[in-house]
C-alpha cells in the first residue's frame, strides 16, 4: 500500500455552516463555537497529537491512508446509513448536536468508512483488487454530564483494514497484534494489557483491549472483524479485515495519570510543559474549589444535558464538576408536569486561584439564564 492523504470535501458543510452565521439562537451560537474550537489531535506538542503520530508511525501502519472528514454528518449517512434504530438514545437532540433537522455534529469517527470507500481513487482501488488501510482521527460531539474526565468535546481515532478473500483471511490474532503494538508504544513496552470478549455492532469476533495502571484496570480501546453485511451496506464484497476505535482523551488521561481533562486545552505554560506521554503529570497547584448550589422548578421536559452545555458556557473552563443533589415531583407544591432539580456546582480552575465575588456574580448569572432559557423557578 501507499499512503494517500485524503481531504474529503466540505461543500454541504459550508453551505450548513453559512446558514448557521446568520442565526443567533443559544443552539446556533453554541454550535459555531464548538466547531471553532482547534483538533488537538492535529495540534503538534499536544498528547494527543503525539498518539497520532506514534501509533500512525508504526511499521505495520505507516503506510495506511489518512482520511478527513467533514464535521457536519447527514443523519441519513451517521445513523441510518450505520443501522441506529429510529429510537436509539444517539438520534436524541438530548445526546446529539443538530444542525438543523437533517444534520448533525459527528458523534462517531466509524462514519469516515462511509466517505473512504466513495473516494474515486479507493474504488479504483477495489477494482484491482488491492489492500487498503485507513485512519481518521480529530474531534466528536456528544453532549454529556460534567466532571473531571468528561467533555462534551473529545477526540477519537479509528482504523480500518481489509483484504480480499482471494488473497487471504485476516486471522484474529493479527487483530491482537496490531493492538499490542499501540498499547505498547503508547504506554511502553512494560504496561499490563489483556483482551476481553466483547460486542459491537459492526464486527465479529470483537475485542476490547484493558491495560492495568496502579493495580486497577481500564479498557481504552474497541476492536474487531467487520461483519460482512455491513460492508456490503458500503457496497464492498469479496473483502474481509479488521477494525479499531478509541479515544485519544481516555488513553493520555490514564498515561499521564492526568487529574483533569480539562488541562489537555490548557494554554499554561506551566501545564503545557508536562503534557507529555510517559511523564506522570504533577499538579501545578491544587487550586481550591468553589462550591455553589443551585435548586430550580421546571416543566418535565427539562434536559440535562442541554443545561451542562449552559453551566459550559456561562463559566468556561471554570466547571470542574456538575452533580445532580435532587429531583423530585410534588403537584401540589410545584404544579402540574413541573419538576424540581437541584444541582451542586463545583467550581475550580486549573490555572488560577478563584475569588469567592467572581464566582458570586457568574453563578448569578446562570441563575438568570437558567430562568431565561429553561423558563425556570429558581429556589
Amino acid at each position: 500500500m501507499k499512503k494517500t492523504i485524503y481531504k474529503v470535501p466540505t461543500d454541504e458543510q459550508d453551505k450548513l455552516l453559512k446558514e448557521l452565521e446568520g442565526r443567533s439562537d443559544t443552539e446556533a451560537v453554541r454550535i459555531k463555537h464548538y466547531l471553532a474550537m482547534e483538533d488537538l489531535s492535529r495540534t503538534k506538542g499536544n498528547p494527543l497529537c503525539e498518539i497520532v503520530e506514534k501509533v500512525t508511525n508504526l511499521p505495520n501502519l505507516k503506510d495506511f491512508d489518512h482520511i478527513n472528514i467533514p464535521e457536519v454528518i447527514p443523519t441519513s449517512i451517521i445513523f441510518d446509513l450505520f443501522g441506529f434504530s429510529a429510537d436509539h438514545p444517539a438520534r436524541s437532540k438530548s445526546d446529539t448536536y443538530y444542525v438543523d433537522e437533517k444534520n448533525v455534529l459527528r458523534t462517531h469517527d466509524t462514519v469516515m468508512w462511509y466517505y473512504y470507500f466513495n473516494l474515486p481513487e479507493v474504488k479504483e482501488k477495489i477494482a484491482r483488487g488491492e489492500d487498503l488501510g485507513v485512519f481518521c482521527y480529530g474531534k466528536v460531539y456528544r453532549k454529556d454530564e460534567i466532571d473531571r474526565k468528561h467533555m462534551n468535546i473529545f477526540h477519537q481515532m479509528g482504523a480500518l483494514y481489509l483484504v480480499p478473500d482471494s488473497k487471504r483471511t485476516v486471522p484474529f490474532d493479527e487483530l491482537k497484534k496490531v493492538l499490542a503494538d499501540i498499547v505498547e508504544t503508547v504506554f511502553g513496552k512494560e504496561i499490563k494489557y489483556r483482551f476481553s470478549p466483547e460486542t459491537f455492532p459492526y464486527t465479529d469476533p470483537s475485542t476490547e483491549v484493558e491495560v492495568e495502571i496502579n493495580n486497577e484496570w481500564f479498557e481504552i480501546l474497541g476492536s474487531g472483524m467487520p461483519k460482512k453485511e455491513v460492508l456490503k451496506n458500503f457496497g464492498i464484497e469479496g473483502y474481509n479485515g479488521w477494525a479499531f476505535g478509541f479515544g485519544l482523551e481516555r488513553l493520555a488521561i490514564i498515561d499521564m495519570e492526568l487529574p483533569d481533562i480539562r488541562l489537555l486545552w490548557s494554554k499554561d505554560p506551566r501545564v503545557i510543559k508536562q503534557l507529555k506521554l510517559g511523564q506522570k503529570f504533577v499538579e501545578v497547584s491544587k487550586y481550591p474549589p468553589i462550591v455553589r448550589d443551585i435548586s430550580f422548578v421546571v416543566k418535565n421536559d427539562f434536559i440535562p444535558n442541554d443545561y451542562f452545555d449552559l453551566v459550559r458556557e456561562t463559566a468556561p473552563n471554570l466547571v470542574e464538576e456538575v452533580h445532580l443533589l435532587d429531583k423530585y415531583e410534588n403537584e401540589e407544591k410545584f404544579g402540574k408536569e413541573m419538576v424540581s432539580y437541584a444541582f451542586r456546582i463545583t467550581y475550580r480552575s486549573t490555572e488560577r486561584t478563584l475569588a469567592s465575588e467572581e464566582i458570586d456574580v457568574i453563578h448569578k448569572k446562570l441563575e438568570q439564564e437558567t430562568t431565561r432559557i429553561f423558563n425556570a423557578k429558581v429556589r
